[in-house]
């Protein structure tokens, strides 16, 4: 006979994480950016009367943490006496409390932390990490490295990254193109091919900074790396341009991380906007909206690689029918006292109940403003 449990305690919190270096990619170089130096997250910890507890994240990048933080902080108390078994109720109930700013970017992104969060509980609590409470259909995930091919950093410091990425057993690399000179693309991307050799997976993202008519020339002088996949070669928003390019050139298509709702994403996969889908669970709502988008796109045959925040998408990924890809980011590693193990091109899966993460001293003491609803059981 299962005991009623209530949510009795919930924080939230918001944290400034600062860049070693500043980051740039072809958003930058065509000045539609300045250089990315910190990240911001929003942290819901959520604590049930029974002791049990979850916790979850969302972030920002430039603009928008504070405005995430904000929106949490305003719908947050609706949480306190809910049963955490009861996610997606919980999830719908939070939505309406914020209906009037709509149900996707900063709305849902605040929402997501909170998610994650009962998710994280509710897996911890039955004694599995977060894949196998999902379902999983496998214990690693195929991983690449982004955080050394940003066009920040020099050919000859993206080759030592390379190499070093591939020493710590992950399995392909990813660089940034999109700079207004396409020839200092092609010889980037010739570079690390030459470097890292034919058999080395490879991608390239352009972060959305080709017209339709650069991403088509560029494609076609990129077949001859063999590359895994091209990146966001146009808008986020232009569906039939992307559907356009998945049709006609070899190289598999990738896009969605820049959507902000499962809605989007339904616009992409209706026009068979990619070949290979990119969601970002934070970014969408949390699980709970992943997990939809994720069933729509197993149903369209897609490929799944979803973007940034591994400690969440590991698991997700390892929950998705189709053979995925995981990015793996090192950014986080500061924030929690865990880490994720690489070895043979792969991304294992923790055993660690629920996400297998714990904020360490560092998040704390990055943190810059809390919160705090309900009595600590």
């Amino acid at each position: 006979m299962s005991t009623v449990d209530l949510i009795r305690h919930v924080k939230l919190s918001t944290a400034r994480l600062p860049l070693a270096v500043p980051i740039s990619d072809a958003k930058v170089f065509t000045g539609r950016q300045k250089p990315m130096t910190e990240v911001v997250f929003l942290f819901a910890e959520i604590t049930t009367e029974l002791g049990h507890s979850g916790i979850g994240f969302s972030y920002s990048k430039r603009a928008g943490g504070p405005a995430q933080y904000a929106h949490a902080k305003e719908v947050a108390e609706g949480l306190i006496g809910e049963d955490p078994n009861d996610i997606a109720r919980i999830y719908t109930k939070l939505l309406w409390a914020g209906a009037s700013v709509g149900r996707s970017g900063v709305a849902t992104q605040a929402l997501a932390a909170v998610d994650i969060a009962l998710y994280d509980l509710k897996a911890k609590r039955a004694g599995l990490p977060l894949a196998k409470f999902l379902g999983s259909y496998r214990d690693s995930v195929r991983t690449y490295n982004t955080s050394g091919g940003f066009l920040n950093a020099s050919l000859d410091e993206v080759k030592a990254r390379a190499t070093q990425s591939l020493e710590e057993g992950i399995g392909g690399i990813k660089i940034k193109v999109g700079l207004p000179d396409s020839k200092e693309d092609l010889r980037r991307v010739a570079g690390i091919r030459d470097h890292i050799g034919p058999d080395v997976p490879l991608m390239v993202d352009a972060n959305q900074q080709w017209d339709r008519a650069t991403a088509l020339r560029m494609g076609r002088r990129l077949e001859e790396f063999d590359l895994v996949w091209i990146e966001e070669p146009l808008d986020a928003y232009d569906f039939e341009g992307h559907a356009h390019l998945a049709q006609v050139l070899d190289t598999p298509i990738a896009t969605g991380e820049m959507l902000a709702s499962v809605a989007e994403h339904k616009g992409l996969i209706a026009v068979n906007g990619c070949d290979i889908i990119q969601p970002d669970a934070p970014r969408v709502g949390g699980i709970t909206q992943f997990l939809r988008l994720a069933a729509l796109a197993d149903e369209r045959g897609l490929g799944l690689a979803p973007h940034f925040a591994m400690e969440i998408h590991l698991h997700l990924a390892a929950a998705y029918p189709r053979e995925p890809w995981v990015e793996h980011f090192d950014w986080l590693d500061p924030l929690f006292n865990e880490r994720l193990e690489t070895k043979d091109g792969r991304m294992i899966v923790p055993d660690r109940p629920g996400l297998g993460v714990t904020l360490s001293d560092q998040a704390r003491a990055w943190t810059t403003e809390s919160v705090e609803f309900g009595a600590r059981p």
